[in-house]
């Protein structure tokens, strides 16, 4: 699978849904603690529009604290448009950047789980092929997991749709991409996962 394929053809589908969202959604939360559709928004494009010593920069002024820095930014550029911040992710779906590790694969699961943030809160239908699912499943791991804060020890996620487990111990079942934003930290809207543990990864 060429991923640089994958990861624009996922951008150019989040960028028209995006351009699809009614104004009044721009502003509904997602699943990111305290992040609406526009600051998720915002947050996925950050790298294509800030340059590396920007970036340095930010970091600095944040206190060397990664998460202070890309909130603000976020909140900060969620001021522009609707259009122009569909606009970013549909102009750059070739661009090559990439977390600082996991290359290719970390920033398709960016792409991808941001995507899941906002239309998961939405209650949108949009389903990530399958193919784009197996590439971050199989790259869960238990260190992945602890480093987005999901505690899944004693648990094995068992997907519901297709050939895929992780872990050991109860089972929580799901959706393969309700089962990835557990193993990316996220709480879900009651009733999409199942299982002794689900309520531990359900919003409140």
């Amino acid at each position: 699978m060429d991923l640089t394929t994958v990861i624009a053809a996922e951008r150019r589908e989040l960028a028209d849904l995006l351009d699809g969202l009614p104004d009044e959604q721009w502003d509904a939360p997602t699943l990111c603690a305290g992040w609406r559709v526009r600051e998720v928004a915002a947050h996925m494009s950050m790298g294509f529009r800030y340059s590396f010593p920007k970036v340095a920069a930010e970091l600095v002024r944040a206190g060397g604290s990664l998460h202070r820095m890309t909130d603000r930014l976020a909140r900060r550029d969620a001021a522009a448009s609707p259009r122009q911040l569909a606009g970013f992710l549909r102009d750059n779906a070739h661009h090559p950047w990439t977390p600082p590790v996991g290359g290719l694969a970390s920033a398709l699961g960016h792409d991808v789980v941001h995507g899941l943030d906002i239309t998961v809160a939405l209650g949108h239908d949009r389903r990530v092929p399958e193919d784009r699912l197996r590439v971050l499943l199989d790259h869960v791991t238990a260190r992945s997991a602890r480093f987005f804060g999901a505690d899944l020890a004693g648990i094995q996620l068992r997907a519901t749709d297709l050939d895929w487990s992780f872990g050991t111990g109860t089972p929580l079942t799901g959706t393969g991409a309700d089962l990835l934003l557990v193993a990316f930290g996220r709480k879900l809207p009651a009733g999409r996962l199942h299982g002794e543990p689900q309520d531990r990864f359900v919003a409140c």
